[in-house]
């Protein structure tokens, strides 16, 4: 493993530990050229997934961009990161369990939602008003009654 601050080609593990949920290893890493310290996670990964857009577009699936967007929704919530993850591992995990590797941007964004709504309303409310594209406060107020959520 490459030191991300200078590059070093060979880093050492000085700890390593399963999540809560089984599903990926946390390892702290040091760099003996520098002396940076930074953690890295292994996980399994069944297949390669592949998402069609609403356009048509297909892209290589970017577990990245499904944490920065739960991330935004949950930002000053009081959720931990170990939980976001473990959704976010439940998410891949439902994803690679019902497809042969296509899935649509639409499925992700449900079962992100859907994840968001177990773990806190507010949050939840956020993605969906991006989601579901909000245009006004009319559009939140229809959607918190449907939801029974106010």
């Amino acid at each position: 493993m490459h030191c991300p601050f200078c590059k070093h080609e060979d880093t050492q593990v000085k700890d390593s530990r399963p999540s809560e949920d089984g599903s990926s290893i946390r390892r702290r890493r040091h760099c003996p050229a520098c002396g940076a310290r930074f953690t890295t996670f292994e996980r399994v990964q069944l297949r390669e997934l592949m998402v069609t857009k609403s356009s048509g577009e297909r892209k290589a699936f970017d577990r990245d961009k499904v944490t920065r967007s739960m991330m935004v929704a949950l930002r000053k919530r009081p959720i931990n990161e170990e939980a976001v993850e473990m959704a976010i591992n439940r998410i891949v995990q439902k994803l690679e369990a019902e497809s042969e590797g296509d899935i649509t941007s639409k499925r992700i964004g449900e079962l992100v939602m859907k994840e968001l709504k177990k773990m806190d309303v507010i949050a939840y409310v956020r993605y969906a008003s991006v989601y579901r594209d909000f245009d006004e406060i009319a559009d939140f107020a229809s959607f918190v009654d449907k939801e029974s959520l106010g």
